[in-house]
């Protein structure tokens, strides 16, 4: 049954069996699961990352669906973990599926990332983000970058084999962080492209492909569909 399941990738050279067993074997950490943690949390699960823990202390709302596909309006009001864990061991059974109704937190934010592989920035605000670079460069773990807005989108591994840090790419960090928060609007299959695309990344860095867009900001905008990537 799980030769069958994950056929159609184990069959591509350069993943393999290999690349199948090193992903049944690593844990990630998803912060958020919202529009960009659904793709994320959806694709892991489809090719079998052994263990995903699920981040978030939010409910689901009418806003969130037109975005976030892991929901559905009559699951509105319930926590965001919970029913995406069992949404997720629906997919797949033969993972394991942890949900935490919490924020990323100084608190927490160290044992969390201790405990993975992996950790996969699904937020919206960069004091989270600051929160997740200190402690991924405190423990040695690489994270996936990933913002969007309206109609575009970015993506960056960081900490990877180059030790490049948030702070690299953003020198205004703690100002950033610091910033009041604000609401952008955004076409809903915008943070599909990027959630997909960070669950892409994360495959390639758990399966021992080679760890693309290291120190390295990849940047869509869909409204011409134009790309480009620089280093940091």
């Amino acid at each position: 049954m799980t030769d069958q399941r994950y056929s159609r990738q184990t069959m591509l050279p350069g993943f393999g069996y290999e690349g199948q067993q090193r992903l049944g074997a690593a844990s990630v950490l998803i912060v958020g699961v919202g529009g960009l943690g659904s793709p994320v949390a959806l694709y892991l699960t489809g090719a079998g990352v052994g263990s995903l823990t699920l981040l978030d202390p939010d409910t689901v709302s009418l806003s969130n669906l037109q975005r976030q596909v892991l929901y559905t309006t009559p699951e509105t009001g319930m926590p965001k973990v919970e029913v995406a864990a069992e949404r997720l061991r629906a997919l797949n059974p033969t993972i394991k599926v942890e949900p935490l109704c919490a924020r990323f937190s100084p608190e927490n934010m160290h044992g969390l990332v201790a405990a993975h592989d992996l950790v996969i920035d699904c937020t919206d605000n960069f004091a989270t983000r600051r929160l997740i670079d200190d402690a991924c460069r405190s423990a040695g773990k690489p994270w996936i970058f990933g913002a969007i807005g309206e109609l575009a989108g970015q993506i960056a591994l960081i900490n990877g084999p180059r030790h490049r840090s948030l702070r690299d790419l953003y020198e205004d960090l703690d100002a950033l962080a610091e910033a009041p928060r604000t609401t952008l609007g955004v076409i809903g299959a915008v943070p599909g492209v990027i959630g997909s695309m960070q669950a892409m990344l994360a495959v390639k860095v758990l399966s021992g492909m080679d760890a693309t867009l290291d120190g390295k900001l990849f940047s869509i905008d869909c409204t011409t569909f134009e790309t480009n990537i620089i280093d940091f």
